[in-house]
């Protein structure tokens, strides 16, 4: 099946990101490539640099860009951007991109497991490795289940999905996507079963447990900002609330300027910003992207630059 994805708030993104023609930029979460192409239209002596963990973009990817020698694709996550920038001897970059989240190609790919809307084994692992959503769903203790609904998902019954989980696979194992979900859908209250599809954060929590996805990108954010030469951008695309609060501190610390109490009458913290925001409020999608990518809804877009 081939990686297709919409690149969302693309416009937005391409005119944050602000490409000069001659500069290395990295695009961290690359997938079907739609992003990385228009930073690559927008290179003349550049170079870029295409990251992915999911070998499905990988492959695409090199497809895509078999013919451009700007651009180097690296089967990595992009929480590891610095040893992978440092692999290829790059010191400093003058921006990178940052899409997070699950892709439609993953989504839309039945065997993959995202999807709580087709039967497929219960699998979720972007990177296609390591433990899978079975192995968490069947194996891990109830209070640890319920932390990670309650906290990934912000799931208010997690209690309830938890222990109808650890009824059922005292039964059997539970190893499918509509099996777990039509297990949530019968944990919930009745009341509110009909007002989104109940498996909607059981599946999200799960999906960032399995792929560690805010502790990646939380490392991603420091490593990346730290790659960046001065005057350098970072734009980072969000999908959820998890994700963007983490986004806006991590901006906000790096803007932050001297801490030293106001009656003081000269600094002695020595604090100085690290970075200004190019964007003063997150960018959301239009009427018009709406209409042609309902998936683009809860997209947020953000953007700093490197003093």
């Amino acid at each position: 099946m081939e990686f297709t994805h919409i690149p969302v708030l693309f416009g937005p993104t391409m005119e944050a990101l602000a490409v000069k023609p001659d500069g290395i930029y990295v695009d961290g979460t690359a997938g079907g490539g739609g992003h990385s192409s228009g930073i690559l239209k927008r290179l003349t002596t550049g170079r870029l640099i295409c990251i992915d963990q999911d070998p499905d973009a990988i492959e695409t990817l090199r497809k895509r860009f078999s013919d451009s020698d700007r651009v180097t694709i690296v089967p990595s996550n992009f929480s590891e951007i610095d040893k992978v920038l440092s692999g290829l001897r790059i010191e400093a970059v003058d921006g990178v991109l940052l899409d997070i989240g699950v892709s439609s190609h993953q989504l839309d790919t039945v065997g993959r497991g995202f999807s709580y809307h087709y039967d497929a084994p219960l699998d979720m692992r972007m990177s296609q490795s390591g433990q899978t959503a079975a192995d968490l769903v069947n194996t891990l203790p109830y209070q640890e289940l319920v932390r990670i609904l309650y906290q990934y998902g912000e799931e208010k019954f997690a209690r309830q999905i938890a222990r109808a989980i650890e009824r059922e696979r005292e039964k059997a194992p539970i190893t499918t996507t509509l099996q777990l979900a039509e297990l949530v859908k019968a944990a919930y209250p009745a009341a509110k079963r009909h007002d989104k599809h109940p498996a909607r954060k059981t599946f999200q929590a799960l999906r960032i447990a399995v792929n560690g996805e805010l502790d990646r990108l939380s490392e991603g954010l420091d490593h990346a900002f730290a790659m960046l030469r001065p005057g350098g951008r970072l734009a980072v695309i969000t999908f959820h609330s998890l994700e963007d609060r983490t986004v806006k501190q991590r901006m906000a610390q790096w803007l932050q300027g001297c801490t030293c109490p106001k009656d003081f009458p000269v600094c002695v913290c020595g604090r100085k910003p690290q970075a200004r925001l190019v964007l003063r409020k997150p960018v959301e999608a239009d009427e018009q992207e709406l209409a042609e990518n309902p998936r683009s809804r809860s997209a947020k877009l953000r953007c700093c630059e490197k003093l």
